[in-house]
């Protein structure tokens, strides 16, 4: 496909990867610690800057949807019990099995897309989203609607890496910031956005319109797709299936998925469902591994690790992503649960994150003129201060004094996840940026999982220490306790109880007062550990090499070649 513009072509990546383009001496690097950790990919075709964009929004769009739709079905699980007829260990499948579809589809991306092109998968997952979508919606019972909810998140989650690698492709070095900042307004947004959304067409409209609202949006960008994007000619088509290596990961991680998701709802290692999935997905997973390493044709290549920078930012990503998505959801409960917040004032406390995020959007362009690593430490050092300002949470502080932390982590995330995605991915090839993303995308969401899972099992294990340690200093001798009880009691004797009953009543309100405060430390027990993780970061930042924009000099550069910029490595350690 011949595609015009001006974008230099391969020249670029060339000197990206730290070498220069050459005619009769071989390749150059320019590093400050010997040689570039990946060699030039083939010839990629010329983007104009107005198709550079427009794919920009194409993809921005497609991820927006399938983002808000991760979101919002949380706050609508109260009104598909009660049209469903179900309890709510069993709406709750209608998170998990779209997640597990996500664990499963998400490291086999890059295999896909080169078992169906580039365009043709984008098209396929975006088809196969909003037709689950509309069959979500429609769903006469709750079996149909978890069957839909799988094919949906099959559908949704190669979006999220592919968007990815497409950016990374098409824009050039310097400009790629810019673009990853732009579409990841729709990435934190989408979880803003989602609660809010959701809470009101259930309240307003029925549950069913949460999944309507994707048919709209998906149209728009299959067409877009299809008008847009264009399979790279380096792309190399899978010419075979490796069933056993398909086997184990949809074992292994399916499996790893469900124990994280179940496992606080079963009391984990109790339950003997919890012990066979981990069972199953230790076991699948080694296998799996194994297998990639030793087939001529892996699902996942995981020699993308051999990468110093890469292997340091997946590890990161899933810090970050434990962090990111904990905290999140350690807000919307506390407001809801403790504070009293309907789903839509709740969505509103989140708010504030997606405008500090725009407020960072300058980050884009500086991020190939400053250390990377900087940006990121600075970053991350700022979430962990605004996560400490939520270790002093109280059930009398107002909505500004919630929304300012927000504000603070949302233009922290700035400092984050562009440097962190330049850092990661910068020096990876082309022909594996789809792999390489699918394992970045695959980390955070799995570090999202776990932080889940823990923040959730030590916010109930932290109440009960807490619980037990308040009881222990209530007593009737103690002047703060029978001052308290008074005070109750005379309240519902104002009220018309009789004395013994209004003292039993004044006893029932003092064991909630001290379990809603056992609550409140076990947050910010929880808010402490997330700090505590954020500002760990920066010690391994270290590992990692800075990626400098550089001209090449009139003494580097090949004859006949003009000047042009260069990635070069440089490591501090």
């Amino acid at each position: 496909m011949s595609i015009p513009g001006d974008y230099p072509s391969a020249r670029a990546w060339m000197t990206l990867a730290g070498f220069e383009e050459r005619t009769d001496d071989p390749p150059r690097p320019h590093s400050d610690v010997g040689p570039a950790m990946t060699s030039p990919a083939p010839d990629a075709p010329p983007v104009s800057p107005a198709r550079k964009w427009a794919i920009t929004v194409t993809v921005m769009v497609v991820a927006f949807m399938q983002i808000l739709d991760t979101s919002v079905t949380n706050v609508v699980l109260p009104h598909l019990q009660g049209s469903l007829s179900a309890g709510l260990d069993e709406v709750s499948w209608v998170i998990t099995s779209y997640l597990a579809a996500n664990a499963v589809v998400i490291p086999a991306t890059g295999w896909l897309v080169g078992l169906f092109g580039r365009r043709r998968f984008f098209l396929i997952c975006t088809t196969l989203f909003v037709v689950s979508s509309f069959v979500s919606g429609a769903a006469p019972d709750l079996t149909t609607l978890i069957v839909a909810r799988i094919f949906q998140g099959l559908g949704g989650g190669p979006i999220i890496p592919l968007s990815q690698a497409i950016l990374w492709e098409i824009f050039p070095f310097q400009q790629r910031g810019l673009a990853m900042a732009v579409w990841g307004v729709g990435f934190i947004l989408g979880p803003i956005l989602g609660p809010t959304v959701g809470g009101y067409l259930a309240d307003e409209w029925s549950w069913r319109w949460i999944f309507y609202i994707n048919l709209p949006v998906g149209i728009v960008g299959f067409v877009m797709a299809g008008a847009f994007l264009f399979d790279p000619p380096y792309l190399r088509r899978s010419l075979r299936i490796d069933w056993w290596g398909l086997a184990f990961m949809i074992a292994g991680f399916g499996c790893l998925q469900l124990l994280l998701d179940r496992g606080e709802r079963l009391d984990w290692f109790a339950s003997s469902t919890i012990v066979t999935l981990a069972v199953v997905a230790v076991g699948a997973l080694a296998a799996f591994m194994i297998r990639e390493l030793t087939a001529g044709e892996p699902i996942l290549d995981l020699g993308v690790f051999t990468d110093r920078n890469f292997a340091t930012g997946v590890t990161l990503s899933t810090i970050i992503g434990f962090g990111q998505f904990a905290g999140m959801l350690l807000v919307a409960i506390f407001t809801q649960k403790l504070l009293g917040y309907d789903a839509w004032t709740s969505g509103l406390v989140l708010a504030p994150g997606g405008l500090g995020n725009i407020f960072s959007l300058f980050t884009s362009g500086i991020v190939t003129r400053v250390d990377q690593r900087a940006m990121l430490a600075f970053g991350c050092l700022l979430n962990a201060a605004s996560l400490y300002m939520m270790t002093t949470l109280t059930l009398g502080m107002d909505y500004w004094a919630l929304a300012l932390p927000r504000f603070i982590q949302g233009f922290a995330a700035g400092f984050i996840y562009v440097p962190l995605s330049t850092l990661t991915l910068a020096t990876v090839r082309r022909d594996k940026l789809v792999n390489a993303a699918a394992i970045y995308s695959m980390a955070r969401n799995l570090g999202g999982s776990i932080g889940i899972a823990v923040v959730t099992t030590l916010l109930a294990q932290r109440s009960q220490f807490h619980q037990t340690t308040l009881v222990s200093h209530l007593t009737l001798w103690d002047p703060a306790t029978r001052e308290r009880l008074t005070r109750w009691a005379s309240h519902f004797v104002a009220r018309g109880s009789d004395t013994f009953t209004a003292e039993r009543q004044a006893m029932a309100m003092l064991y909630r007062e001290t379990m809603t405060q056992a609550q409140l430390l076990a947050y910010a027990d929880d808010f402490w550990l997330l700090a505590a993780m954020f500002a760990a970061v920066p010690l391994l930042l270290p590992l990692m090499r800075r990626i400098r924009l550089e001209p090449s000099t009139a003494a580097t550069a090949p004859a006949g070649r003009s000047s042009a910029p260069h990635a070069i490595e440089e490591n501090v350690v």
